[in-house]
């Protein structure tokens, strides 16, 4: 098992690119102008591809990860079901505002799954990989769905229509089809489509960080505390009695304590600003759960021990 300060050196790059962003937004010629060209790439071709290459480009032993697939989508809807119920909580619902929520709930049961992949191979190596994978490819789907409906819902637009305009779900959607059917990225594409993968990760990152606005958390400071707790803190211990509950070998447990306590996905801040929700908040709460990955990550790790 990795010693916390690898933890903390596998997070510092995507937090430096994040810090990077922000800079070069704010100290450069190239403004918010130039980084709403960029989201958009990200967002509408980027992502879909690394989500599609990800995904197809691994075999998936549906039976043999059985006992995994049920304890992470039963983890995944219990952040998703703490998430949502935040409005309506009696100490919290006061002090939430309705539109930031939708816009930021996804925070609470989202993942990096860039820095999901890298972590599980140095945990479990080629095993660590494939389980993550099989995690990444029913979880993504499920968590996106959870990231539109509030959003879809707040802004009374079809929500239907939403996911299936979502290019991210389309992307995770059609990787899964390929896996099923046994399409692979030809040999020749492979060098392409992963530098395409590469692009989407440090942009997607620049992007978050050129958009951040922590002014914003400071004005929503129950609703950031509140999301972040249920990302670092409930979550993993939610995936820990799973574990127990469906008697998971020890790779399988490790692999899915490191998916419960996995910084947010950056693509949090892409999806809210494309779907025309306050951007800022969402990438500074991204920016806040990735340096909270650096603590959470060996807290989850430690529980199995």
């Amino acid at each position: 098992m990795l010693a916390g300060v690898n933890y903390a050196q596998l997070l510092i790059p995507d937090f430096s690119l994040i810090l990077c962003g922000y800079l070069v937004c704010r100290y450069t010629a190239l403004n918010r102008t130039v980084w709403e060209q960029v989201e958009s790439l990200v967002y509408y071709f980027l992502f879909p591809v690394l989500l599609f290459h990800s995904i197809a480009k691994s075999p998936l032993d549906w039976g043999a990860a059985s006992g995994l697939i049920a304890a992470g989508l039963l983890t995944g809807l219990g952040g998703i079901t703490l998430a949502y119920s935040l409005p309506y909580l009696p100490v919290l619902r006061r002090h939430v505002d309705r539109r930031e929520h939708a816009a930021s709930a996804q925070v609470a049961f989202r993942f990096n799954s860039f820095i999901a992949l890298a972590l599980a191979e140095r945990l479990a190596g080629p095993q660590g990989l494939l389980m993550i994978a099989v995690l990444i490819g029913v979880c993504v789907p499920l968590f996106n769905v959870g990231a539109v409906w509030p959003m879809a819902r707040h802004a009374q637009s079809g929500f239907l229509g939403a996911l299936l305009r979502n290019p991210l779900i389309i992307g995770t959607s059609a990787g899964l089809l390929a896996n099923v059917v046994g399409v692979s990225v030809p040999g020749w594409l492979e060098p392409t489509v992963t530098r395409i993968g590469a692009a989407s990760l440090a942009l997607g990152l620049m992007a978050a960080g050129a958009g951040m606005q922590f002014g914003s958390l400071a004005r929503s400071k129950t609703l950031a505390v509140s999301l972040l707790s249920i990302r670092h803190f409930a979550t993993p211990l939610i995936a820990l009695m799973l574990s127990r509950a469906f008697g998971l070998s020890t790779a399988q447990s490790t692999v899915l304590l490191a998916f419960s306590a996995l910084p947010t996905a950056s693509s949090c801040y892409v999806l809210a600003a494309k779907m025309g929700y306050d951007g800022a908040l969402v990438a500074g709460l991204v920016t806040l759960s990735t340096l909270m990955g650096m603590v959470s990550l060996p807290f989850a790790l430690g529980l199995l021990r």
